[in-house]
Order: C-alpha cells, then sequence, then structure tokens
C-alpha cells in the first residue's frame, strides 16, 4: 500500500520536502559550523613574543607592514584548510581588501585560486546568509574580470532565495551577524548587474532585521531576538561586540556598492551615523572594545574581532565624510594601535573570540579566521585615510 502511494503521490513529497527544506533550513542551520573547525583557528598555551617590529604611526608604509605581517601569517596558515564556510568567508573579504599597492595581487590571486577550486558555488545551505558570504568575494572578482562563470552561481542562488516564501515567525535574517554576510553580495548583484531588485530585497529584509533586533534608544543590535530579556551582571543590555562589528561592516559593504544617488541611501547612512555614536564612548583606553559593550568590567580581555569591523567602520566613514573627522579619527587612531598590541612576533592576532553567539571567554593567544579578516579590513580602510 506505502509502495502505491509513493509511486501515486511520490512527486508531490518531492515538493513539499524541497519547499520545507527552504523554510526549515534557517531554523536549524545555526547548529552548524566549520567542516573542520580547528582549521579556524586556535589558542596556544604558550604564549610567544609580542610584534616589536610595527608602529601604529598613521603613515602608509608602517599600516602596510601591519597588514602583510598579519595577512601573510594567516595566508600560509589557513590556505590549507580553505572553504565556503562562514568564517572563511570574512577572512577571504579581508584579503580582497588589502591595496595593491601594499602587496601587488598576492591576496587577491590566492582568493581567484580559491574560487575556482569550488567552481564558485556558494555553501549548500540555500537561504543562509552564513553560505552566501563567500558570494561577496565571488562577486568582487567578477566585477573585476568579467567573466560571467564567476557571477552565475551566486545569481542562481540569490534568485531561489528571492522565490521563497516569507516566514513571519522567523526572519531570513534572524541574527544580526546576518547582515554582514548576506546584504553584500545582494548589493553587488546590483551593481553588477544593474538591477535594483537585488536592493530592494535585501532592504526589505534589512528592516525587518532591524526592527526586531535594533534598539532605537541605544542605537545597537541584539544578536537575536533570544537576547532581548537578558542582562549583563550589571543590569545592562548584552549587546556583543562582535554582532554589532558584523552589523556596522555591513553596512560599510552595502554603501560601497549601492549608487550614490538611491533613495534608500540615506537610511543605511543613519544607521551608520547612529551606531558610531553608539559605540565610540565605549572604547577602552586600550583603543578597543570589550565582548559586552555595556559592561567592560565583566571582561578581563578585549575583543579583536568587533573591535576591528567597529574600527572598519568608522574609518570608512570618515573617509567618506559621513562621519566627523576630527571626532572619529582619534578613535580610529587608538583602535588601530590597541590591534596591533595584540600582533605576535610570528605574524599571528590575538585576543579574538572563538565561534559563539554572545560575549564569551577566550585567552590573548586566541585568533581565528574571521577576525583577521576584520582586521585586514580595518588595515585597509585606516591605510586609504594615511599619508
Amino acid at each position: 500500500m506505502l509502495a502505491a502511494i509513493s509511486k501515486q503521490y511520490g512527486g508531490l513529497f518531492v515538493i513539499f520536502g524541497l519547499l520545507a527544506s527552504f523554510l526549515l533550513c534557517p531554523l536549524f542551520a545555526e547548529t552548524v559550523q566549520s567542516p573542520d573547525p580547528a582549521a579556524v583557528g586556535d589558542a596556544p598555551a604558550q604564549v610567544p613574543p609580542l610584534a616589536r617590529d610595527l608602529s601604529s604611526r598613521l603613515k602608509r608604509s608602517d599600516i602596510e607592514k601591519a597588514l602583510r605581517k598579519v595577512a601573510d601569517w594567516q595566508l600560509n596558515r589557513a590556505r590549507p584548510d580553505f572553504n565556503k564556510d562562514w568564517t572563511f568567508a570574512a577572512l577571504y573579504a579581508g584579503f580582497m581588501a588589502v591595496p595593491a599597492s601594499v602587496a601587488g595581487s598576492r591576496y587577491q590571486d590566492a582568493m581567484l585560486e580559491m574560487s575556482r577550486s569550488f567552481d564558485w558555488q556558494l555553501g549548500p545551505r540555500i537561504g543562509h546568509a552564513d553560505d552566501e558570504a563567500i558570494g561577496q568575494t565571488y562577486m568582487q572578482l567578477f566585477l573585476e574580470h568579467r567573466d560571467p562563470a564567476m557571477m552565475a552561481p551566486t545569481r542562481q542562488s540569490i534568485e531561489t532565495v528571492m522565490r521563497m516564501p516569507e516566514n513571519p515567525a522567523k526572519p531570513l535574517w534572524w541574527w544580526c551577524d546576518a547582515l554582514f554576510m548576506a546584504p553584500p553580495v545582494l548589493a553587488e548583484l546590483s551593481k553588477a548587474t544593474a538591477d535594483r531588485r537585488y536592493l530592494l530585497f535585501f532592504d526589505h529584509e534589512w528592516s525587518v532585521t532591524s526592527a526586531k533586533l535594533y534598539d532605537p534608544e541605544q542605537h545597537l543590535f541584539y544578536r537575536d531576538e533570544s537576547f532581548l530579556r537578558q542582562h549583563e551582571k550589571n543590569g545592562k543590555n548584552i549587546f556583543w561586540s562582535r554582532g554589532n562589528g558584523w552589523v556596522m561592516a555591513g553596512l560599510v559593504r552595502v554603501l560601497e556598492y549601492m549608487p550614490k544617488d538611491d533613495p534608500l541611501r540615506p537610511k543605511y547612512l543613519n544607521q551608520l551615523k547612529e551606531m558610531a555614536s553608539a559605540v565610540a564612548p565605549l572604547q577602552g583606553k586600550d583603543g578597543l572594545w570589550r565582548p559586552g559593550l555595556l559592561d567592560a568590567n565583566a571582561y578581563r580581555l578585549p575583543e579583536n574581532s568587533g573591535s576591528a569591523f567597529i574600527t572598519y567602520a568608522l574609518a570608512y566613514g570618515i573617509k567618506e565624510n559621513i562621519l566627523d573627522r576630527k571626532r572619529y579619527l582619534p578613535i580610529v587612531k587608538k583602535g588601530w594601535a590597541g590591534l596591533l598590541s595584540h600582533v605576535y612576533e610570528d605574524g599571528r592576532l590575538g585576543c579574538i573570540q572563538p565561534i559563539g553567539a554572545a560575549p564569551g571567554a577566550f585567552t590573548a593567544t586566541s585568533s581565528y579566521v574571521y577576525g583577521v579578516g576584520a582586521y585586514l579590513l580595518a588595515g585597509s580602510e585606516i591605510y586609504k585615510l594615511a599619508n
């Protein structure tokens, strides 16, 4: 009997199965991590000597040295483990940002090799922003080389996502990190194709996420809805520095590709200004931000992935005349100096929190690829401000 039912209705079962996979993927996929978590980073117990050959002066020659030291260490270490996971996608974004005047095409060539090895495919989870993040690098390479094969899989996947039914109970981008992962891909697609549908789609989804997670008074993002009623030890709300760094970096990356005269642009400029004003007074004396933004005393160490993303966004805002240079440049200078104070002699960047969803514990030697990506984004943007 089951065989007869299967034969008669098998096609419907397949359709329902595909639909369920689209709807349920965002519900459960957050438990999926890198194929090899050990490849993402580590935290050796033995503390190496800190680098003594770096200067925090805003001179291009000094910034170039600091970029290359960390980038070379990470490239040599991570290259055998390249994958399509979001953790590496953030690193790839950092490599792509390093100016050609710093290292020629060394890092971009590595990204081209990586992209070809994956045949320009996104991660396996359709509709999950984490698996779309690598598309940022694919699209940047397409915009440079204009080979249609570089863009086709990303465009096809995004088109599929745009046709998926909305789930009011679970937004597409239900966690704030997603605003770095997916929207820049859509902004790049819009630029590449001159098709504004991609901007309208990400604007709609960004608005849904903001409405749920953005605090309109404190101008900071909760990581997800589960944090709306959680508090730090001091009673204040939990605003994760890396989560807010993801969002600020996402704002930068959509603004980079959004037309200057697009009517959507003022909304994103305003949110960047609001968040910049919120995080500026939370900077520590060492130039960095703690894992929990509103209870710095609860955390022994600064957190460099969040700090680097924030510094990157502030530097971009200054360069583009979005943020007041007089007010924010000293903050960027302190942020860069703070990041350099955690670079070790071999090029390892420390004080990066492991994969998580909230402020957590880590050690001074803790180093992970996404944090290095954030550092490279920050340094590359500061390089443009320097002389």
